[in-house]
């Protein structure tokens, strides 16, 4: 063991003097760096957007209940250390002064108490056209805050009464941001808040009021997670009705799917330029490998053993692989802060502090990586035989054991599953790149067969055959080259392809113009009416659906309750009305799963996918509703899809008919409002019934976190790019010191220069061509599958993809060449000559 140390550590310093350990130095911190800089990133920047996100919640988790919020949850908080305001809400009317005009609206009710909101800022101003600052009070007694828009329907100002109940309170300030604004219509109502202790005077909370409840905590990450364990458990245990806890993970779809696909696109440039460095750190190896095949030989020679020198490269490689990864964690530590700089307004507030995951990460990816790629060809050398000090043809290096290969490569790919932080995301990543090196080495290798056999020697021009030749008498490192390029074109391609049609998913589903304004409650004799006045507003495109309130009472004769369920959300679906519609033609921004929609086939209904699996319901299950005291069965005979953060108007069940006759039916309307000043005060005092629901601020809210995710994912991307870019450049530069021996042959024996720079671009742009055209197909399967299973978008892949990966292929690998290469045709022959013999 001494002499194996002892051995090390001397041909470390060799080594190290002599630059030999250069380029796997660099590679493997370079790949630390990429990956601990992405990782530091993505650490704080997940931890920020979850944490800013928390503000639509208005605490890191809220009781939500029926009735005023338990005592034992008040108690258990604070047990826990946590901050706690409660608040509580409800739908009434609110009206002007008669000598206002009168004028009567449905707003949403909230009142407040000291210390709203936990998490986040609320707004207000003083005029309704004035910006809005941030404020930690709260309204006086006596005073409400309301939107802008109900000062508008009512013709009000600050300063003037709304009357609410029984009492009148004066109009102190208009709110521009709430930042817990649910999502629920309520919620989209005019927002009037007031202090918690003018409630009673209004009268307007008494026994049969439906009021919901909230009760907000805020704290330590762990402390509210303890809490949030807690009341799971308390409110599983079924004593508690109507008592739920929200948490990020649970509430605001509309975020929650957005962020999901952030994370799990941040760990896929993870992913990939972890794989992106394995092809760098296996190239750097193998021809750190190689050039050591001599002093191998040597040593056997005089006298070391095989286990001494497997021992001492190996403590070599050790140490080598501590030290850059170590440094590799510093620089990515420090390039994530450029970053940060960069987007100093991702997050409203600074971010957290980053764990030590990527440390810990770093440092195990760089030692698996050098152990799983490196370590095979150095126990190579050895079994390098004596022979070899003069006998040059034997001894080199073999393909690796598949045993060693086997443990490395499974450790390597544990990491990156666990790095993934989605199982499926991990495997079918790991499994995809693993499939493609198969793949392409495959295809890379009868693509070199072809490529002798198709070009003609007596016809085609010099430059041409031997680029072939050059490509054929090796093909052996042509499949290595083909596939070491392929595998870093399939990273770049992968993540061209899929951060375009990410980016366009999340647009899509929230794009600019997206529905702002919700209105219910329009009569059957005021639709067409409606219709037209939305027409003449310059509005052409908008959602128009009946609203039909019913009770599910049976499933296939079997009726149904609360209590046939276990999960507390079904509890609440079957303890409440349903809103129902029907249409002849299926809803264009919901998708069929399951069965066909049937235009006009009465009887028959299609339910949204999440609602049948939390009920348990399949197709032909028969539903029976209670609408209006009048009993209706359906059939089911599809399932659909919706995206409920599309702002556009969906519905759990729909009647595939124009009409469900002898039923009570309103209808409702979902449509971008112009920017025509009063329009909305037109509407409302026209159809003065009808509510009118702005969603601009949810919008808006829900837009903003978009684009700065959508902001990170793009400097996360670029990072990445570099990364391969440099891999790129590794695996083209990889055969310098073979190409200068072959061209200084070529050279010696007439060659002109040019012949040999047309000889050397031909090579370059074909291995590139091939490259990037198996690159780009292997791209589309491995993109379909991520994009079906993982992120869960429609794939769009052009059929132009392979065409322009190869042209990108070629083109990526005549730079590389250019730049990597430039020097093999200016070495003096006899240099070249030299070193080959020594």
């Amino acid at each position: 063991m001494n002499a194996s140390l002892r051995l090390g550590w001397r041909t470390l310093w060799r080594d190290l003097r002599a630059g030999e350990l250069r380029l796997l130095i660099v590679a493997v911190l370079l790949a630390v760096a990429a990956l601990t800089a992405v990782g530091f990133f993505a650490d704080r920047l997940q931890g920020g957007l979850q944490r800013d996100a928390r503000q639509l919640l208005g605490g890191d988790a809220v009781i939500v209940s029926d009735n005023p919020t338990p005592a034992t949850f008040i108690a258990q908080a604070h047990a826990f250390g946590l901050q706690g305001t409660g608040t509580f809400g409800f739908p009434t009317m609110a009206r002007a002064d008669d000598a206002k005009g009168g004028a009567s609206k449905l707003v949403a009710l909230k009142a407040v108490t000291a210390g709203y909101p936990l998490r986040g800022n609320l707004q207000t101003a003083h005029a309704p056209d004035a910006p809005g600052t941030v404020t930690r009070d709260i309204p006086p007694a006596g005073e409400v805050w309301v939107d802008a828009s109900l000062l508008d329907s009512l013709a009000l100002k600050v300063g003037d009464m709304l009357l609410l109940g029984d009492t009148g309170l004066r109009v102190g300030r208009v709110i521009t941001l709430e930042p817990d604004r649910g999502a629920g219509f309520m919620s989209f109502s005019p927002r009037v808040m007031l202090n918690q202790a003018d409630v009673p005077r209004t009268g307007l909370v008494q026994p049969a009021s439906r009021v919901g409840y909230r009760y907000a905590v805020a704290g330590e990450d762990a402390a509210v997670k303890r809490f949030s364990d807690w009341a799971e458990a308390t409110i599983k245990k079924g004593e508690l009705r109507g008592v739920r806890l929200d948490s990020f993970e649970g509430g605001r779809p509309e975020m929650r799917q957005t962020l999901d696909r952030a994370e799990k696109f941040l760990s896929l440039v993870a992913l990939l330029a972890a794989l992106l460095s394995a092809v760098a750190v296996a190239l750097a190896a193998r021809g750190f490998a190689a050039s050591h095949l001599d002093d191998c030989a040597m040593l056997r020679v005089l006298g070391q053993s095989q286990r001494t020198i497997a021992m001492a490269y190996s403590f070599e490689f050790a140490v080598v692989g501590v030290v850059a990864s170590s440094l590799g964690v510093a620089i990515g530590f420090a390039v994530h802060y450029v970053f940060v700089v960069l987007l100093a307004g991702l997050v409203e507030t600074a971010l957290p502090a980053a764990t030590l995951w990527p440390v810990a990460f770093g440092l195990g990816m760089g030692l698996t990586l050098l152990f799983a790629f490196g370590l095979p060809p150095v126990l190579q050398l050895a079994k390098v035989p004596p022979l070899r000090v003069i006998r040059r043809d034997v001894g080199g290096l073999k393909p690796a054991s598949l045993a060693v290969l086997g443990i490395g490569v499974a450790g390597f790919a544990a990491l990156l599953i666990a790095a993934s932080s989605d199982l499926k995301l991990g495997l079918i990543a790991v499994g995809g790149f693993a499939g493609a090196v198969a793949v392409f080495a495959l295809l890379s290798w009868l693509a070199v067969k072809v490529l002798r056999r198709s070009v003609n020697e007596t016809t085609a021009p010099r430059w041409l055959v031997l680029a072939t030749r050059q490509i054929s008498a090796r093909p052996a490192y042509a499949v290595v080259q083909v596939s070491a390029l392929a595998v870093g074109l399939l990273a770049l391609v992968l993540l061209v392809l899929l951060r375009t049609d990410l980016v366009a998913s999340w647009r899509k589903a929230t794009p600019p113009d997206a529905p702002n304004r919700f209105v219910i409650n329009v009569m059957p004799d005021q639709s067409t009416a409606f219709q037209k006045s939305l027409r003449d507003a310059g509005v052409n495109k908008f959602d128009w659906y009946p609203m039909i309130r019913g009770r599910l009472v049976a499933v296939n004769d079997k009726p149904v309750s609360p209590d046939d369920y276990v999960e507390d959300r079904a509890k609440r679906l079957v303890d409440r009305e349903f809103n129902l519609s029907n249409s002849v033609e299926a809803p264009a921004h919901n998708s069929i799963v399951a069965g066909a929609w049937k235009p006009g086939a009465p009887g028959e209904v299609s339910v949204e996918e999440g609602l049948a699996e939390t009920l348990g319901l399949k197709l032909g299950d028969v539903m029976r509703f209670d609408i209006g005291g009048m009993q209706n069965d359906a059939r089911i005979t599809s399932l659909r899809k919706v995206d409920w953060g599309s702002m556009h108007a969906n519905f759990f069940v729909m009647y595939t008919v124009a009409a469900l006759p002898d039923v009570p039916v309103t209808y409702m309307g979902a449509f971008r409002a112009p920017e025509t000043r009063g329009f909305d005060n037109a509407l409302v005092r026209s159809y003065p019934n009808v509510t009118n629901v702005d969603m601009s601020a949810t919008i808006n809210q829900v837009q903003r976190v978009l684009d700065q995710v959508i902001r990170a994912v793009e400097f996360l991307f670029g990072f990445t790019l570099a990364a391969g870019l440099v891999v790129l450049f590794a695996a083209v530069t990889a055969t310098r010191e073979e190409r200068a021996r072959e061209f200084a042959v070529m050279r010696a024996v007439g060659a002109r220069a040019s012949l040999l720079r047309q000889v050397q671009r031909a090579e370059l742009a074909g291995v590139g061509l091939l490259a990037g055209f198996l690159a780009s197909i292997v791209a589309s399967v491995i993109g379909w599958g991520l994009a079906r299973y993982v992120f869960d978008f429609t794939w769009t892949a052009s059929p132009v993809v392979p065409i322009a990966g190869a042209l990108a292929g070629a083109v990526l690998a005549l730079a590389a060449g250019w730049w990597g290469l430039r020097d093999v045709l200016r070495r003096p022959v006899v240099e070249t000559l030299r070193r080959a013999a020594e």
